[in-house]
C-alpha cells in the first residue's frame, strides 16, 4: 500500500516523545512502551482520514496511548509498577553525603508517590513532569476539570503532609 505525501506528514507526530514517556511511565519497560507507540501508529494509519479530522490530535493520541498502556498493564495482571526505578538522579559533582541525602529524599518522595491512588499519580505526572494544563489533563484522563484540580490538590497535600511527618520523625 502506498502512502500519499499528505498522509505521511500526518504520521509525523511532534509530540511522540511525550507519548512514549507516558506509555513508559505506565507500563514500566521500554519494550512494552515501544509496542504501545507502534499500536498507536497502526490505529492512526488504519483510520488516517478520521485522524486528520481530529482537532486536538495530541490530546487524542495521549488518551489512546494511556488506554493502550493501561490495557497492557491489566493484561499482565501485575500491580502498577514502582516508578522509583526510573527516577534516579545522578550528578558526578555531588559529594557522597549530598548524594546519599538526595537519594534518600528522592526515595521517600517516590515511595509516597507510589502510595497515591492511580488517578492522582497520573495527574501529578501529567502536570508536574510533563507540564500539561489542567484542561489538557482533563481531556487526557477523561475527567472533569474540577476533578483534576481537586485530585492534584489532594495528592500534593498528601505528599506534603507525609514528607513533613517523615522529616519530623527523623529528628525526634
Amino acid at each position: 500500500m502506498c502512502m500519499s505525501t499528505e498522509h505521511s506528514k500526518s504520521l509525523d507526530l511532534p509530540f511522540k516523545d511525550r507519548l512514549y514517556r507516558l506509555a513508559l511511565g505506565i507500563v514500566g519497560n521500554t519494550y512494552d512502551a515501544e509496542d504501545i507507540i507502534q499500536e498507536l501508529f497502526i490505529k492512526i494509519w488504519n483510520r488516517i482520514d478520521q485522524y486528520n479530522d481530529i482537532e486536538n490530535k495530541e490530546a487524542w493520541c495521549l488518551t489512546v496511548t494511556r488506554n493502550l498502556a493501561i490495557d497492557k498493564v491489566r493484561s499482565r495482571k501485575v500491580p502498577v509498577h514502582d516508578i522509583e526505578e526510573y527516577t534516579f538522579l545522578r550528578d558526578s559533582d555531588k559529594t557522597p553525603d549530598k548524594a546519599l541525602e538526595d537519594n534518600d529524599r528522592m526515595n521517600s518522595i517516590m515511595t509516597l508517590l507510589n502510595e497515591l491512588p492511580e488517578k492522582q499519580r497520573m495527574i501529578i505526572y501529567l502536570r508536574d513532569v510533563e507540564g500539561y494544563s489542567y484542561k489538557e489533563i482533563a481531556d487526557i484522563t477523561e475527567n472533569t476539570l474540577d476533578f483534576v484540580k481537586v485530585s492534584l490538590h489532594r495528592a500534593r497535600k498528601t505528599l506534603k503532609e507525609a514528607l513533613l511527618k517523615r522529616n519530623f520523625k527523623r529528628y525526634e
